[in-house]
């Protein structure tokens, strides 16, 4: 099997809140490969957030490797990590994070005013960018919009064409149904479907079990531990609590 995309081994995160001490992660041992689409489950205080953000390299472990296509990253610098965000992963949002005052179109391209390129050649080919990533997820005729005259949907949808303008290697999503409703949420989970179906690598942190049964894999988190990681049917079949009662046995 080729190498994978994302490896994480003994990863801990250790926080220090006045004179309290939180072990978040307390040795994370995951594997990740190319065109996988994954779920990361587990209650609050699990530790799921704080692994998707040290995945996103939005931050870094106190302890452990992680390697992201390879390369060693968990010692990186604060501009290290950025380029490496920027160039490597896309992120999706519950709450979308779009600026109210841009359109559609202009939302989409803010990750290329970072990349190389100048001059209206450069802008040109950025705008065209943004407009094959919106017909992509099925905007075509929302460029124009901005987000307040959009549905939940259709800002999620702007969003996850801004993750993939770059053409990440990685798209990570945290609750990215979250404020949606139950028709709209299938509508989008089926747009990371067909995404993933492109070979596309999704990494999805929820809460819901109806929304991890749509990826392959299923990596359920409890106390900073990976609690298990099966395929989702296997999951599914066995159950959270009977995983915990397993777990705790």
């Amino acid at each position: 099997m080729a190498e994978p995309i994302i490896e994480v081994r003994g990863v801990t995160k250790v926080y220090h809140v006045g004179v309290e001490v939180i072990h978040a992660l307390r040795g994370v041992d995951l594997a990740v490969h190319a065109g996988e689409m994954v779920a990361i489950m587990g209650s609050s205080g699990s530790g799921k957030s704080t692994l998707m953000n040290t995945l996103g390299c939005l931050d870094r472990p106190t302890a452990g490797t992680y390697h992201l296509g390879g390369r060693e990253v968990s010692g990186l610098d604060a501009a290290e990590l950025s380029q490496v965000r920027n160039q490597e992963i896309g992120f999706v949002f519950q709450s979308f994070e779009l600026l109210p005052r841009l359109t559609a179109l202009e939302n989409v391209e803010l990750p290329l005013l970072y990349a190389r390129g100048k001059g209206w050649g450069w802008a040109r080919q950025r705008r065209k960018l943004a407009e094959e990533a919106l017909q992509r997820v099925g905007l075509g005729k929302r460029m124009d919009h901005r987000p307040n005259q959009l549905s939940g949907g259709q800002k999620q949808r702007v969003a996850i064409a801004r993750a993939l303008i770059a053409k990440p290697r990685i798209l990570m999503a945290d609750e990215p149904t979250g404020n949606l409703d139950t028709t709209t949420t299938e509508e989008i989970l089926a747009l990371f479907a067909q995404i993933h179906a492109q070979g596309q690598t999704v990494l999805m942190v929820t809460h819901e079990n109806d929304v991890a049964a749509h990826c392959e894999r299923v990596v359920r988190l409890r106390d900073g531990l990976v609690l298990s990681d099966l395929p989702a049917e296997q999951d599914a079949a066995v159950g959270p609590l009977a995983l915990a009662r397993r777990s705790a046995a």
